[in-house]
Protein backbone atom coordinates (compact mmCIF):
# COMPACT_ATOMS: atom_id res chain seq x y z
CA UNK A 1 0.00 0.00 0.00
CA UNK A 2 2.88 2.13 1.37
CA UNK A 3 4.47 1.70 -2.74
CA UNK A 4 1.50 2.71 -4.26
CA UNK A 5 0.90 5.68 -2.92
CA UNK A 6 4.42 6.91 -2.88
CA UNK A 7 3.62 5.66 -6.55
CA UNK A 8 0.30 7.93 -7.01
CA UNK A 9 2.31 10.77 -5.07
CA UNK A 10 4.79 10.90 -7.77
CA UNK A 11 2.61 10.75 -10.63
CA UNK A 12 0.30 13.97 -9.28
CA UNK A 13 3.38 15.98 -8.77
CA UNK A 14 4.54 15.36 -12.63
CA UNK A 15 1.18 15.92 -13.79
CA UNK A 16 1.21 19.20 -11.65
CA UNK A 17 4.42 20.21 -13.32
CA UNK A 18 3.09 19.97 -16.69
CA UNK A 19 0.09 21.63 -16.14
CA UNK A 20 1.59 24.49 -14.33
CA UNK A 21 4.33 25.13 -17.31
CA UNK A 22 1.44 25.39 -19.42
CA UNK A 23 -0.58 27.87 -17.90
CA UNK A 24 1.53 31.22 -18.08
CA UNK A 25 1.31 31.34 -21.40
CA UNK A 26 -2.59 31.96 -22.42
CA UNK A 27 -2.69 30.79 -25.59
CA UNK A 28 -1.36 27.27 -24.68
CA UNK A 29 -3.52 24.97 -24.16
CA UNK A 30 -2.98 23.39 -20.48
CA UNK A 31 -3.61 19.32 -21.75
CA UNK A 32 -1.17 19.79 -24.13
CA UNK A 33 1.37 16.69 -24.24
CA UNK A 34 -1.07 14.83 -22.05
CA UNK A 35 -2.39 11.43 -24.06
CA UNK A 36 -6.19 11.56 -22.82
CA UNK A 37 -6.70 8.13 -24.24
CA UNK A 38 -3.69 6.34 -22.37
CA UNK A 39 -4.73 4.08 -19.46
CA UNK A 40 -3.80 6.72 -16.97
CA UNK A 41 -6.18 8.95 -18.10
CA UNK A 42 -8.82 6.52 -18.89
CA UNK A 43 -8.63 3.48 -17.38
CA UNK A 44 -9.73 2.77 -13.82
CA UNK A 45 -7.37 0.67 -11.02
CA UNK A 46 -10.13 0.39 -8.77
CA UNK A 47 -14.14 -0.91 -8.37
CA UNK A 48 -17.06 0.42 -7.49
CA UNK A 49 -16.99 -1.91 -4.73
CA UNK A 50 -13.45 -1.23 -3.72
CA UNK A 51 -13.73 2.51 -3.60
CA UNK A 52 -16.70 1.53 -1.21
CA UNK A 53 -14.58 -0.25 0.99
CA UNK A 54 -11.97 2.70 1.15
CA UNK A 55 -14.72 5.18 2.35
CA UNK A 56 -16.14 2.73 5.07
CA UNK A 57 -12.56 1.80 6.37
CA UNK A 58 -12.05 5.71 6.47
CA UNK A 59 -15.19 6.10 8.20
CA UNK A 60 -14.63 4.01 10.64
CA UNK A 61 -10.97 5.57 11.21
CA UNK A 62 -12.71 8.75 11.38
CA UNK A 63 -10.79 10.20 8.66
CA UNK A 64 -11.34 11.32 5.14
CA UNK A 65 -11.13 9.27 2.18
CA UNK A 66 -7.83 9.58 0.50
CA UNK A 67 -7.80 8.94 -3.35
CA UNK A 68 -4.91 11.54 -4.21
CA UNK A 69 -3.57 10.33 -7.80
CA UNK A 70 -5.95 7.13 -8.18
CA UNK A 71 -7.30 6.31 -11.29
CA UNK A 72 -11.07 6.49 -11.41
CA UNK A 73 -12.20 7.18 -14.89
CA UNK A 74 -15.50 6.03 -16.25
CA UNK A 75 -16.38 4.30 -13.42
CA UNK A 76 -19.61 4.36 -11.76
CA UNK A 77 -19.45 6.35 -8.57
CA UNK A 78 -23.31 7.82 -8.42
CA UNK A 79 -24.40 8.19 -5.17
CA UNK A 80 -21.71 7.55 -3.38
CA UNK A 81 -21.02 9.37 -0.10
CA UNK A 82 -17.56 11.05 -0.54
CA UNK A 83 -17.81 14.24 1.64
CA UNK A 84 -14.23 15.19 2.77
CA UNK A 85 -12.74 12.91 0.24
CA UNK A 86 -9.17 14.00 -0.76
CA UNK A 87 -9.09 13.95 -4.45
CA UNK A 88 -6.45 15.52 -5.28
CA UNK A 89 -5.35 14.55 -8.83
CA UNK A 90 -6.90 12.28 -9.21
CA UNK A 91 -8.53 10.48 -12.69
CA UNK A 92 -12.62 11.08 -12.90
CA UNK A 93 -12.87 11.36 -16.76
CA UNK A 94 -16.31 10.65 -17.77
CA UNK A 95 -16.78 8.81 -14.32
CA UNK A 96 -20.43 8.57 -13.07
CA UNK A 97 -20.51 10.88 -9.97
CA UNK A 98 -24.28 11.87 -10.46
CA UNK A 99 -26.22 12.72 -6.89
CA UNK A 100 -22.73 11.54 -5.09
CA UNK A 101 -22.12 13.89 -2.21
CA UNK A 102 -18.70 15.62 -2.22
CA UNK A 103 -19.27 18.02 0.42
CA UNK A 104 -15.64 19.75 1.11
CA UNK A 105 -13.90 17.46 -1.06
CA UNK A 106 -10.50 18.01 -2.11
CA UNK A 107 -10.40 17.80 -6.27
CA UNK A 108 -7.52 20.51 -6.46
CA UNK A 109 -5.68 19.08 -9.99
CA UNK A 110 -8.05 16.91 -10.39
CA UNK A 111 -9.34 15.54 -14.08
CA UNK A 112 -12.84 15.54 -14.34
CA UNK A 113 -13.12 15.35 -18.42
CA UNK A 114 -16.77 14.98 -19.10
CA UNK A 115 -17.54 13.19 -16.04
CA UNK A 116 -21.72 13.29 -14.70
CA UNK A 117 -22.14 14.96 -11.81
CA UNK A 118 -25.64 15.77 -12.44
CA UNK A 119 -27.02 17.03 -9.20
CA UNK A 120 -24.22 16.31 -6.94
CA UNK A 121 -23.50 18.27 -4.08
CA UNK A 122 -20.32 19.82 -4.00
CA UNK A 123 -20.99 22.27 -1.04
CA UNK A 124 -17.91 24.09 -0.18
CA UNK A 125 -15.48 21.98 -2.22
CA UNK A 126 -12.07 22.94 -3.41
CA UNK A 127 -11.98 22.67 -7.40
CA UNK A 128 -8.14 24.25 -7.74
CA UNK A 129 -6.49 23.86 -11.06
CA UNK A 130 -9.07 21.20 -11.90
CA UNK A 131 -9.71 20.10 -15.58
CA UNK A 132 -13.15 19.99 -15.57
CA UNK A 133 -14.13 20.47 -19.41
CA UNK A 134 -17.28 19.43 -21.18
CA UNK A 135 -18.55 17.84 -17.63
CA UNK A 136 -22.36 18.28 -16.82
CA UNK A 137 -23.16 19.58 -13.52
CA UNK A 138 -26.79 20.37 -14.27
CA UNK A 139 -28.47 21.19 -11.04
CA UNK A 140 -25.08 20.26 -9.07
CA UNK A 141 -25.30 22.26 -5.62
CA UNK A 142 -21.56 24.21 -5.78
CA UNK A 143 -22.72 26.65 -2.55
CA UNK A 144 -19.39 28.58 -1.24
CA UNK A 145 -17.26 26.18 -3.31
CA UNK A 146 -13.63 27.41 -4.60
CA UNK A 147 -13.44 27.10 -8.24
CA UNK A 148 -10.29 28.12 -10.00
CA UNK A 149 -10.44 25.35 -12.84
CA UNK A 150 -11.36 24.61 -16.64
CA UNK A 151 -14.87 24.51 -17.07
CA UNK A 152 -14.75 25.28 -21.01
CA UNK A 153 -18.11 23.85 -22.58
CA UNK A 154 -19.18 22.63 -19.09
CA UNK A 155 -23.19 22.25 -18.49
CA UNK A 156 -24.29 23.46 -15.13
CA UNK A 157 -27.69 24.05 -16.02
CA UNK A 158 -29.49 25.35 -12.73
CA UNK A 159 -26.83 24.50 -11.02
CA UNK A 160 -25.78 26.50 -7.38
CA UNK A 161 -23.19 28.50 -6.82
CA UNK A 162 -24.20 30.72 -4.70
CA UNK A 163 -21.54 32.30 -2.28
CA UNK A 164 -18.70 30.34 -4.84
CA UNK A 165 -15.59 31.68 -5.66
CA UNK A 166 -14.60 31.78 -9.27
CA UNK A 167 -12.50 34.82 -8.75
CA UNK A 168 -8.91 34.66 -9.90
CA UNK A 169 -5.94 33.97 -7.41
CA UNK A 170 -3.65 36.68 -7.75
CA UNK A 171 -1.39 35.29 -5.15
CA UNK A 172 0.15 32.40 -7.22
CA UNK A 173 0.53 34.63 -10.69
CA UNK A 174 3.88 32.39 -11.10
CA UNK A 175 1.07 29.17 -11.68
CA UNK A 176 -0.64 31.96 -14.40
CA UNK A 177 -3.94 33.75 -14.08
CA UNK A 178 -5.67 30.53 -12.01
CA UNK A 179 -9.62 31.46 -12.14
CA UNK A 180 -12.97 30.28 -13.26
CA UNK A 181 -12.68 29.37 -16.77
CA UNK A 182 -16.13 29.21 -18.27
CA UNK A 183 -16.07 29.78 -22.30
CA UNK A 184 -18.94 28.77 -24.00
CA UNK A 185 -20.28 26.79 -20.80
CA UNK A 186 -24.30 26.42 -20.33
CA UNK A 187 -24.85 27.90 -17.17
CA UNK A 188 -28.61 28.95 -18.23
CA UNK A 189 -31.40 29.20 -15.04
CA UNK A 190 -27.78 28.88 -12.84
CA UNK A 191 -27.45 30.76 -9.13
CA UNK A 192 -24.51 32.65 -8.67
CA UNK A 193 -26.03 35.15 -6.39
CA UNK A 194 -23.32 36.70 -4.43
CA UNK A 195 -20.57 34.47 -5.95
CA UNK A 196 -17.11 36.09 -6.54
CA UNK A 197 -16.75 36.00 -10.41
CA UNK A 198 -14.07 38.51 -10.68
CA UNK A 199 -11.32 38.16 -13.74
CA UNK A 200 -13.54 34.67 -14.72
CA UNK A 201 -14.00 33.89 -18.21
CA UNK A 202 -17.79 33.67 -19.35
CA UNK A 203 -16.86 33.82 -23.09
CA UNK A 204 -19.93 33.17 -25.78
CA UNK A 205 -21.57 31.52 -22.21
CA UNK A 206 -25.41 30.89 -21.89
CA UNK A 207 -25.91 32.96 -18.94
CA UNK A 208 -30.14 33.11 -19.91
CA UNK A 209 -32.07 33.41 -16.66
CA UNK A 210 -29.37 33.30 -14.67
CA UNK A 211 -29.38 34.60 -10.68
CA UNK A 212 -25.95 37.58 -10.92
CA UNK A 213 -27.07 39.43 -7.90
CA UNK A 214 -24.84 40.92 -6.06
CA UNK A 215 -22.08 39.02 -7.79
CA UNK A 216 -19.10 40.57 -8.48
CA UNK A 217 -17.94 40.97 -12.31
CA UNK A 218 -15.41 42.46 -11.81
CA UNK A 219 -13.30 42.29 -14.92
CA UNK A 220 -15.17 39.34 -16.07
CA UNK A 221 -15.13 38.63 -19.13
CA UNK A 222 -18.46 38.48 -20.48
CA UNK A 223 -17.74 38.46 -24.71
CA UNK A 224 -20.11 37.17 -26.55
CA UNK A 225 -22.25 35.77 -23.51
CA UNK A 226 -25.96 35.35 -23.23
CA UNK A 227 -27.24 37.26 -20.62
CA UNK A 228 -31.03 37.29 -21.96
CA UNK A 229 -33.72 37.69 -18.84
CA UNK A 230 -30.47 37.53 -15.92
CA UNK A 231 -31.03 38.79 -12.58
CA UNK A 232 -28.14 41.60 -11.82
CA UNK A 233 -29.63 43.25 -9.37
CA UNK A 234 -26.51 44.55 -7.17
CA UNK A 235 -24.43 43.24 -9.20
CA UNK A 236 -20.85 44.51 -10.20
CA UNK A 237 -20.12 44.96 -13.14
CA UNK A 238 -16.71 47.05 -13.16
CA UNK A 239 -14.48 47.11 -16.23
CA UNK A 240 -16.31 43.94 -17.24
CA UNK A 241 -15.83 43.02 -20.95
CA UNK A 242 -19.36 43.05 -22.54
CA UNK A 243 -18.09 42.94 -26.21
CA UNK A 244 -21.17 41.12 -28.33
CA UNK A 245 -22.97 40.40 -24.90
CA UNK A 246 -26.67 40.33 -25.41
CA UNK A 247 -27.98 41.99 -22.46
CA UNK A 248 -31.96 42.11 -23.05
CA UNK A 249 -34.34 41.65 -20.66
CA UNK A 250 -32.19 41.96 -17.46
CA UNK A 251 -33.75 42.04 -14.55
CA UNK A 252 -32.52 44.74 -11.54
CA UNK A 253 -30.54 46.36 -14.07
CA UNK A 254 -30.91 49.61 -12.44
CA UNK A 255 -29.23 48.84 -9.23
CA UNK A 256 -26.34 47.07 -10.84
CA UNK A 257 -22.99 48.81 -11.98
CA UNK A 258 -23.59 48.06 -15.29
CA UNK A 259 -23.17 51.49 -16.85
CA UNK A 260 -19.53 50.80 -15.52
CA UNK A 261 -19.10 47.52 -17.70
CA UNK A 262 -16.59 47.45 -20.39
CA UNK A 263 -17.52 48.03 -24.17
CA UNK A 264 -20.96 48.29 -23.24
CA UNK A 265 -21.34 50.11 -26.48
CA UNK A 266 -20.34 47.19 -28.28
CA UNK A 267 -22.95 44.88 -26.62
CA UNK A 268 -26.82 43.70 -27.92
CA UNK A 269 -29.12 45.69 -25.49
CA UNK A 270 -32.19 45.09 -26.72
Amino acid sequence: MRVARQRRLLTAAIVGAILASALPARAQDPMRGVDLNSPEMSQAEMSRAEVEAVLAAAKARGTPADFTATRLSGLDLSGLDLGQAILRSARLNKTNLARSDLTGAVLDQAWLLAADMTEATLVKASLFQAQMRGAILDGADLTGARIAGDLTRASLRKARLVDADLGADMRNQSMGLMRGVLRSADLEGADLSGANLSRASFEFASLRGANLSNANLTSAELAGADMTGATVAGANFANADVTSARLGQLVGAETSTLESARNLARAVRQ
